[in-house]
C-alpha cells in the first residue's frame, strides 16, 4: 500500500500584487498529481479554478479574478491531498477609474456609456460622472425658487462646469444653511483637491521624462545631420534621399507582401464583420425576437426592446443599420395594428383595456388610443342596451357577449360595486330564485333586471377609464408626471363635453328603454319604433311594479357610487318618480278590481258580532295594498314624495274613495241578490217557524232577501264604527293625505246605503205585518157597533205579536245591537195602522168601545220596550179616538181581561222584556253562541210551538 499523500502547501506566489485578471505563478509542495487531480483554487477568497493551468506538482499558473478581499491566502486543493495551506498571501490592488478629462501616461479605451436600466432612458451624458459634491460638506439645497436666482444673478449659472459659473450662485443653492465652520472645512477640501491635481500633474511629466528626453535627441541629430548636409539646398538633400529610399522599400515590400497583405485585409474585413455582428447583435436579432415576444404576449419585453433600439440606432447613418432599424419599425407598425384591435375588440375587462392602452402609448402610436376605446365602449354599451330590448320583444332570450344573467363571465352588478355600495348597490339586485322563475316573472321585469344588470355591469368601468384617462393614470400608474400624462389631461379636458354627452346618451337609453317596456305613453311618437312593441305582454301587477322599482334603484344607487354628477342621473331620478306614482296608480286601479269581486266570496256566515268576513276581507285587501306600496312610496336620499305632488294627491285620494264606493256597491249588489227558488210573497209567521230558522249559521246555506239585509246592516254599522276608522289610521301611517276626506265620503256613503238597507227591511217585516191587522180585525163580518161583551184579546193580534216575535228573533240571531232599531220601527208601523183603523171607524158600541180599548191597551203594553215618541203618540190618538169608559164596571173587566191576557202570554211577551236577566240554560244547539238575552230563547221557544200546533189552537 502507498502511503498517504500530504496537502498542498503553497510557498511562494509571483507577482505577490496586483490588479483583477493579473497572471500569477504559484510554487509549492504536493500541488496534485496531474491536472485532474486538481480541483480546487482560490485566492483572497475568489474561486479561480477556470483560468488554472496545472504546470508540475510544484508549479500552477493561473489569474486573479475580482475577490472581495484585498489581501488573502493562496488555497489550493487536490483529490489526492485535500485541503491546503498556504504560507503567502496576495495583495489585489484596486485599479483607479481613468475619467475622459484626467491625464493619462497610457492609452486609454475609449468607453460608451449606456443605461442598462430597463427605463428606456437615454444615456447618462459624460458631464454626469462629474463629483456631486465637490466642497466634501453635507449639501443643505435651500428652497429659492430658480427664477430669483436667474433674476440676482444675470448671465450667470450654479453649474460649477459652466463657462459662466457664479460660486455665490453655488453656494445660495447648495449650501444656505450651512455654518461658517463648515464653509472653512470646505474649502481646506478644495484645497487639498488642487494639491492632489497639482502632484498629478507633476508625477505625470516625471513618468514621462526619459520618452521627452529621447524624443529631444532624436530631434537634434536630425536637426544637426541636415546642417551638416547642406540642408539650405532645395536639392539633394538628405530628406529628399530619405524619402526616395523610402519610396523603393515599400514598392519593394508591396511586391513581396501583396498577397500576403490581401489575405489579411480580407481576414480583418471578415473578422470586423463578425465583430460588428457580435457586438451589435441586440440589433440584427431584434426583428426575430419581436416576433417571437409578440406570439407569446411578451408585449413589455418587446417595447423595452423597441425603446433601447430607438435611443441607439433611431438616428444612425450606417446603411445596415437602418435597414435592420427599418424592419423594426415595419414589426412594431404591425404591432401597434394588433393591440388597437385588441383594444377595440369587445367585450374586454378594465384591466386589458388599460393595459393594451399604456402599450400604445409606449409605442407611440398615432391619434389618441385612449379616446378611441371609450368611444367604441359607449357604442357596444348602447348596442348591449338595445339587444335586451330586442331579445324580450322577440321572444328569444340568447345570450349578447358574454351578459346573460344566468351566464354573465363577469360578476353581477351590484356585486361588482359593493362591491361598492354596494354599490357596493354588494351581491346582485336579484335574490335567488326557483328555477320557474323566468316563466313565472312577467317579460317587462325580467328585461328590466337584464337591461340593469348590463347597466351595472359596464357603465362602472366605462366611467373608470375615463377618470383614469383625466388623471393620466393611463400611461403612468406611479402617477409620475410625462409629456405623455400631460398630454393625455389636456385631450380629456377638450373632450369633457363629448364625454359627458355619452353617459346621457346611455342614461336616456336606460330611461326611454324602460318607458317603452313600462310607461310608453310617455314616449313621443317616433320614440315607440325604437323602445316600444310591449303591447302584447301582459300588464303589471302593483307588486311587480315594486320590484321593478327596487331594480331601478339599485341602479341608481350603484351609478351614485361612481360619483358621477348628479345632472346626468336626474333623467333616472325621473323615471323613478314617474315608477312610483303609476305604482301608486296600478295599485289603487287593481285594489278596485279586487274589491268589485269580493261580493263573489261573500259566505254570509256571521260570527258572535253579527258580521260576515266580508269586512275583514275588504280591510285586509286594502292593508295589503297599502303594504305593498312602503317601498314605492318609501323616500331615498335624492327623492321626493309623490304624496306631495298635488296632482298625485287627488288623483290617488279619487282612487281610494273610489276603492271604498265600489266596496259599498258591492254590498247593495248583495242585498239586492235574489235566490232562484225565493218566494217574494211568503209569510213571515211561516218563513220564521221554519225548521231552518238559523241557517245563517250554517255553512254552504243560502240565506233569504230579508236575511241578506240584516247582515248587510250588521256590516255596514261595523264599517262605519271600525273599518273605515282602521283604514284611515292606515293611510295616515303610509303617508296618504286625504284620509279625512276619504273617510268622511265612505262614512257618508255607507249610511245612505245602510238608510236604504232598513228601509228596505221595514218594508218587506212591517208590511205585512200592518197589513194583516184590519183582516184580522173584520174578520167574521166583525163590526164595532154591534157585539158581544169582550172576552179576551182576540187571535189576530196575538197573531201580530207572533210576526213581531219572530222578527225579534230574525234580527237577534244577526246582531242584538239591531234589535231595538229595528223592532221600534216595526212597533212604530203597527202602532200607526192601529191608528188609523182605530180613527177611520165612525161609531163604537159600548162593548166595541171596550174591545178595542183591550186590544190597543194589550198591544201597546206588550210592546213597551221598543216604544218611541211616534209610536207613543199614535197609541195616544187611537186611544183618544174611542169612548171614554164611565162605568166601574167596565174599567174593572178591562183590567181583568187585560191581566189574563198577560197571564197567558207571560212566555211570549218576556221576549219583549229588557234583556237584564239573564237565566243559566241550556242554549239551543242552532242559535248564536249569546247568553245575553232570556227573551231570545223564549222567540225560539214560541217559534217552536206555532210550528206543531195552529195558531188559533195555541191562544185558545
Amino acid at each position: 500500500m502507498s502511503r498517504a499523500r500530504q496537502p498542498p502547501l503553497v510557498t511562494g506566489i509571483s507577482p505577490k500584487e496586483g490588479a483583477a485578471w493579473t497572471k500569477v505563478t504559484i510554487r509549492g509542495e504536493n500541488l496534485g498529481t496531474g491536472p485532474n487531480d486538481l480541483i480546487g483554487l482560490s485566492i483572497c477568497g475568489h474561486n479561480c479554478l477556470l483560468t488554472a493551468e496545472w504546470m508540475s506538482a510544484s508549479k500552477i499558473v493561473c489569474r486573479v479574478g475580482p475577490a472581495k478581499d484585498d489581501k488573502g491566502e493562496i488555497i489550493v486543493t487536490t483529490k489526492s491531498g485535500g485541503l491546503g495551506t498556504s504560507t503567502v498571501s496576495f495583495k489585489l490592488l484596486r485599479p483607479e477609474r481613468i475619467g475622459i478629462l484626467d491625464q493619462s501616461a497610457v492609452w486609454v479605451d475609449e468607453l460608451n456609456y449606456y443605461d442598462l436600466r430597463t427605463d428606456r432612458n437615454k444615456g447618462i451624458s459624460p458631464l454626469s460622472l462629474r463629483p456631486s459634491n465637490p466642497l466634501g460638506i453635507e449639501l443643505d439645497r435651500g428652497k429659492i425658487p430658480q427664477k430669483d436666482m436667474e433674476l440676482t444673478f444675470p448671465g450667470m449659472s450654479g453649474d460649477f462646469t459652466s463657462e459662466n459659473f457664479s460660486a455665490t450662485w453655488y453656494l445660495i443653492e447648495n449650501h444656505s444653511g450651512s455654518s461658517f465652520e463648515q464653509l472653512k472645512l470646505a474649502a481646506g477640501n478644495l484645497k487639498k483637491q488642487a494639491s492632489r491635481k497639482n502632484e498629478g500633474s507633476l508625477a505625470y511629466v516625471k513618468g514621462g521624462l526619459s520618452t521627452f528626453f529621447e524624443a529631444q535627441d532624436a530631434l537634434a541629430a536630425i536637426h544637426q545631420r541636415q546642417e551638416s548636409d547642406g540642408t539650405e539646398r532645395v536639392e539633394g538633400s538628405m530628406t529628399q534621399r530619405l524619402e526616395t529610399i523610402l519610396n523603393r522599400a515599400s514598392d519593394t515590400a508591396d511586391t513581396l507582401f501583396q498577397e500576403v497583405l490581401g489575405r489579411k485585409d480580407k481576414a480583418d474585413s471578415t473578422r470586423n464583420a463578425l465583430n460588428v455582428l457580435q457586438r451589435f447583435k441586440f440589433l440584427f436579432n431584434l426583428p426575430l425576437n419581436i416576433e417571437r415576444n409578440i406570439q407569446k404576449g411578451d408585449y413589455d419585453v418587446v417595447i423595452n426592446d423597441y425603446e433601447k433600439a430607438k435611443s441607439l440606432f433611431g438616428t444612425t447613418e450606417v446603411p445596415v443599420f437602418k435597414k435592420v432599424y427599418a424592419e423594426v419599425e415595419t414589426r412594431i407598425g404591425a404591432l401597434r395594428s394588433l393591440l388597437l384591435d385588441k383594444l377595440l375588440q369587445t367585450p374586454s375587462t378594465l384591466h386589458d383595456q388599460k393595459r393594451y392602452i399604456r402599450y400604445l402609448s409606449d409605442l407611440h402610436a398615432p391619434g389618441d388610443p385612449a379616446w378611441l376605446c371609450i368611444y367604441a365602449q359607449h357604442k357596444w354599451i348602447l348596442q348591449l342596451m338595445q339587444n335586451c330590448r330586442e331579445e324580450f320583444i322577440s321572444g328569444q332570450r340568447a345570450g349578447v357577449g358574454a351578459l346573460d344573467p344566468e351566464g354573465d363571465a363577469r360578476p353581477p352588478g351590484l356585486g361588482r360595486l359593493s362591491h361598492t355600495a354596494s354599490l357596493k348597490r354588494g351581491g346582485s339586485l336579484r335574490t335567488p330564485r326557483p328555477s320557474t322563475w323566468r316563466f313565472e316573472t312577467p317579460q317587462q321585469v325580467q328585461f328590466v333586471e337584464k337591461l340593469s344588470d348590463v347597466v351595472i355591469g359596464q357603465l362602472p368601468n366605462f366611467w373608470k377609464l375615463w377618470i383614469s384617462y383625466v388623471n393620466g393614470s393611463l400611461f403612468s400608474e406611479t402617477g409620475e408626471k410625462s409629456g405623455q400624462v400631460e398630454k393625455s389631461k389636456k385631450n380629456a379636458r377638450q373632450r369633457q363635453n363629448d364625454f359627458k354627452k355619452m353617459i346621457e346618451e346611455m342614461t336616456h337609453r336606460l330611461v326611454r328603454l324602460v318607458r317603452g317596456a313600462l310607461l310608453p305613453t310617455t314616449l313621443q311618437q317616433g320614440e315607440l319604433s325604437l323602445y316600444g312593441g310591449w303591447e302584447n305582454k301582459s300588464e303589471l301587477t302593483g307588486a311587480w311594479l315594486t320590484q321593478i322599482i327596487h331594480t331601478v334603484r339599485g341602479c341608481y344607487e350603484a351609478l351614485s357610487t361612481l360619483e358621477i354628477p348628479n345632472d346626468l342621473l336626474q333623467v333616472i331620478q325621473d323615471l323613478l318618480l314617474e315608477l312610483r306614482v303609476h305604482c301608486l296608480m296600478v295599485a289603487l286601479l287593481h285594489t278596485t278590481e279586487d274589491v268589485k269581486r269580493l261580493a263573489e266570496k261573500e259566505d254570509w256566515l256571521v260570527d258572535n258580532e253579527g258580521i260576515t268576513s266580508l269586512p275583514s276581507r275588504f280591510e285586509q285587501c286594502v292593508v295589503q295594498m297599502l303594504q305593498s306600496l312602503k317601498e314605492p312610496l318609501e323616500i331615498k336620499p335624492g327623492e321626493m314624495n309623490v304624496l306631495q305632488l298635488e296632482q298625485v294627491q287627488d288623483q290617488a285620494t279619487k282612487l281610494s274613495v273610489g276603492i271604498m264606493k265600489v266596496f259599498i256597491g258591492c254590498l247593495e249588489q248583495l242585498s239586492t241578490e235574489r235566490d232562484a227558488g225565493a218566494d217574494p210573497s211568503h209569510d213571515v209567521s211561516v218563513e220564521m217557524s221554519s225548521p231552518d230558522r238559523f241557517p245563517g249559521l250554517q255553512e254552504g246555506f243560502s240565506p233569504t232577501p230579508e236575511q241578506r239585509l240584516l247582515i248587510l246592516l250588521s256590516n255596514c254599522q261595523y264599517l262605519e264604527r271600525h273599518t273605515f276608522l282602521n283604514l284611515a289610521h292606515h293611510f295616515e301611517k303610509h303617508g296618504l293625505t286625504g284620509t279625512e276626506k276619504i273617510t268622511q265620503v265612505s262614512v257618508d256613503a255607507v249610511r245612505q246605503l245602510d238608510r236604504n238597507l232598513f228601509e228596505a227591511y221595514i218594508e218587506r217585516r212591517a208590511d205585512p205585518i200592518a197589513g194583516s191587522l184590519e183582516p184580522g180585525i173584520y174578520a167574521g163580518y166583525f163590526d164595532w157597533r154591534d157585539c158581544q161583551t169582550p172576552t179576551g184579546v182576540r187571535n189576530y193580534l196575538k197573531e201580530a205579536l207572533v210576526n213581531i216575535i219572530a222578527v225579534h228573533a230574525e234580527v237577534f240571531t244577526v246582531s242584538r245591537d239591531l234589535v231595538p232599531w229595528l223592532l221600534s220601527k216595526i212597533v212604530e208601523s203597527v202602532a200607526d195602522e192601529m191608528c188609523r183603523l182605530m180613527q177611520c171607524v165612525s161609531s163604537f158600541s159600548r162593548n166595541g168601545a171596550l174591545q178595542a180599548r183591550l186590544e190597543l191597551c194589550a198591544l201597546r203594553d206588550a210592546v213597551a220596550a221598543y216604544l218611541n215618541t211616534e209610536s207613543a203618540a199614535s197609541f195616544k190618538l187611537a186611544l183618544d179616538a174611542l169612548p171614554q169608559l164611565h162605568s166601574g164596571a167596565d174599567k174593572k173587566l178591562l183590567e181583568e181581561l187585560l191581566n189574563t191576557f198577560k197571564s197567558s202570554m207571560q212566555l211570549q211577551l218576556t221576549c219583549f222584556q229588557p234583556s237584564s236577566v239573564q237565566p243559566l240554560l241550556i242554549r239551543p244547539p242552532s242559535t248564536p253562541p249569546n247568553t245575553s238575552g232570556f227573551s231570545t230563547f223564549l222567540s225560539f221557544i214560541i217559534l217552536t210551538i206555532v210550528q206543531s200546533a195552529s195558531c188559533s189552537s195555541v191562544f185558545s
